[in-house]
């Protein structure tokens, strides 16, 4: 809305307000690599807060077999009926898969909102470190496979562990989104807000997910070292 001064000139509008997040509650969320560590945390953690989930897999009876384990709701389906059938498709497969598992999927992820959050690491007898794809991470990768998707990045920094621990009723962290539309990143943001303890923070646009992907690897370094699950806090906002 456009306001005007007390000389009748028009006013720029109202600032939005960065908190105020759109109802998600009624979305169908995929979980495309829904049988491994990280994605079966996710999977959980939102069935647990209310919103309906399905679980992709190359595997259709894996799918659902992990989804019968988890309940909730939570339905198993291979790959393609998972991102046809869901709103939002969280993408958690292993980063050596990632490029395949995308490219056979560009027709059923069309028009989709797409949240990749996949890890670029590898691992030597140092631990873990970061590694850089061509594209600049996986994000801009998925970007890239993805042309007709709307694509953001989020959910990096969670601990696997704590996701699937039932005992465990919050998780205290904030998840860095990056995207290059507002009206993603906010769907993405009051997503990750529908998890108890957690926060949704804007992060900037998908050329800065390299860092956010990478960050992964000091975060296990922490770990390890003081045998954590450790997350992160943003302050002052």
């Amino acid at each position: 809305m456009t306001s005007t001064d007390n000389a009748g000139n028009a006013s720029k509008p109202a600032a939005k307000d960065p908190w105020e997040l759109p109802d998600v509650s009624g979305l169908v969320v995929g979980v495309l690599g829904g049988t491994g560590d990280q994605g079966r945390g996710l999977a959980y953690r939102l069935a647990r807060a209310g919103q309906k989930v399905i679980i992709g897999s190359r595997a259709a009876e894996r799918a659902r077999a992990a989804a019968d384990e988890l309940g909730l709701g939570i339905e198993g389906a291979d790959n393609a009926e998972c991102a046809r059938r869901s709103d939002i498709v969280i993408v958690a497969v292993p980063w050596d898969g990632h490029a395949k598992t995308l490219e056979s999927l560009r027709e059923e992820l069309t028009g989709k909102l797409v949240v990749d959050c996949v890890n670029p690491l590898g691992f030597d007898k140092q631990g873990a470190y970061a590694l850089k794809p061509e594209e600049g991470s996986a994000a801009q990768q998925a970007a890239a496979l993805l042309p007709d998707s709307r694509v953001t990045a989020a959910f990096h920094h969670l601990s696997a562990v704590l996701l699937q621990d039932t005992s465990v009723e919050e998780i205290d962290t904030d998840v860095m989104v990056l995207g290059e539309v507002r009206a993603d990143t906010d769907l993405v943001q009051a997503l990750a807000g529908r998890i108890p303890g957690m926060r949704g923070v804007f992060a900037g646009r998908l050329r800065n997910a390299h860092q956010v992907e990478s960050l992964v690897a000091n975060l296990i370094s922490v770990n390890r070292r003081y045998k954590a699950h450790a997350g992160l806090r943003v302050t002052d906002v």
